[in-house]
């Protein structure tokens, strides 16, 4: 028998209620609700919430590396110019969402809240590994240069959660500064 809704469907569907109530809201019955189909498909898809929220992120992750990929050339020569080329496009307004819920789920990791404390460190990794590819700097401080990077968008995202998207603009010229 086969399932009226693909595994891409019901994904979609998952990271619709996350942009619009939160990662926290996120459960079976609200992404099937979304996808217009039973709570079972979704679970047959995804047996457990926390492969339902590792897959969301992952997806986030992807949109945001697939926008990024053609503004963060490779060859930048540090974190400052790696951040300066990739802020102006994580701050587009159709970004916030999906930095909405990156944050949230830093959030429920500090909290230590499952699976948010095991996806946390994996995002991280992810992370800091798609931006070394793109950091032309000696193999020895490639991963610190990347990191640095992270801490600087992950700060920046916060001040523009709470202070507001101008209040990250102005911190990410400062930040940014050569």
């Amino acid at each position: 028998m086969g399932h009226k809704h693909s595994r891409e469907q019901i994904l979609a569907a998952a990271a619709r209620v996350v942009a619009d109530e939160g990662l926290h809201r996120l459960s079976f019955g609200r992404v099937a609700a979304a996808a217009g189909t039973s709570d079972r498909v979704v679970v047959y898809y995804f047996p457990r919430k926390d492969d339902l929220a590792a897959a969301v992120l992952a997806e986030l992750g992807e949109r945001l590396q697939a926008a990024l990929a053609a503004a963060v050339p490779d060859a930048l020569p540090h974190h400052r110019a790696l951040v300066a080329a990739a802020w102006p496009v994580l701050a587009r307004p159709e970004h916030a969402a999906a930095f909405r819920s990156y944050v949230e789920a830093l959030g429920l990791a500090a909290a230590g809240a499952a699976p948010y404390a095991d996806l946390a460190p994996l995002l991280l990794e992810g992370w800091v590994g798609w931006l070394a590819d793109r950091l032309d700097v000696p193999d020895a401080q490639r991963r610190d240069e990347a990191l640095a990077a992270v801490a600087l968008v992950d700060g920046l995202l916060v001040v523009a959660t709470v202070g507001g998207p101008e209040a990250a603009a102005r911190a990410a010229a400062v930040l940014t500064r050569p």
